[in-house]
């Protein structure tokens, strides 16, 4: 009797359309998580689960090395990873080093020295001094050239230290560098 009356709301209630709205009401908070839910599919000992643990790094460890080897930024390293990097790598791999070869060389160099020959002796005394001169001077043109090359086509993305990744880079073995090279010797004008 003495109770508040309301009026009762309207069977079908008016939308209004906000501009830039989703069109929808928000959905309640118990639907959202009903909906996010899954099967706890937890292992059963801590063996089961350091497996799991480890199989599941093993997988990150195939796809971050497939990606590094590729080239894709996102797997690179930090010391790889940027457009001058990038020309850098790509500058070094488009032709032929001393410095690729600087193994090999130091490897015959072993060799010779078994042999019971003198002037075989005397030529494994001088010769690797020699290379690594060689060696050093061509990273130093190298370096310079890619110095050079950066400021012009990169001016305002920072070249610090991209002439000593270019010389190192170019000691290595071609098949052993990582990221792998994206363009074949002799191919400059891709750089």
């Amino acid at each position: 009797m003495f109770k508040r009356r309301t009026p009762e709301p309207p069977a079908n209630p008016p939308q209004v359309v906000k501009p830039g709205g989703k069109g929808r009401p928000t959905p309640k908070r118990k639907d959202a998580e009903k909906r996010r839910r899954q099967p706890i599919t937890a292992p059963a000992t801590g063996k089961e689960a350091y497996k799991r643990r480890r199989a599941q790094l093993a997988d990150e460890r195939v796809k971050a090395r497939q990606g590094m080897a590729q080239g894709d930024e996102k797997h690179l390293l930090k010391r790889d990873k940027g457009p001058v990097r990038r020309m850098a790598r790509n500058y070094v791999d488009s032709r032929r080093t001393f410095g690729s070869y600087l193994m090999y060389a130091m490897f015959a160099m072993v060799l010779l020295s078994m042999l019971p020959i003198p002037a075989a002796r005397l030529l494994v005394l001088f010769a690797p001094p020699l290379l690594l001169i060689v060696v050093f001077g061509e990273g130093f043109w190298l370096s310079r050239g890619i110095k050079r090359l950066a400021a012009e086509r990169f001016p305002e993305e920072d070249a610090k230290g991209v002439g000593l990744y270019a010389a190192m880079r170019a000691m290595q073995i071609r098949r052993l560098r990582v990221p792998n090279p994206q363009v074949r010797i002799g191919e400059k004008e891709k750089v």
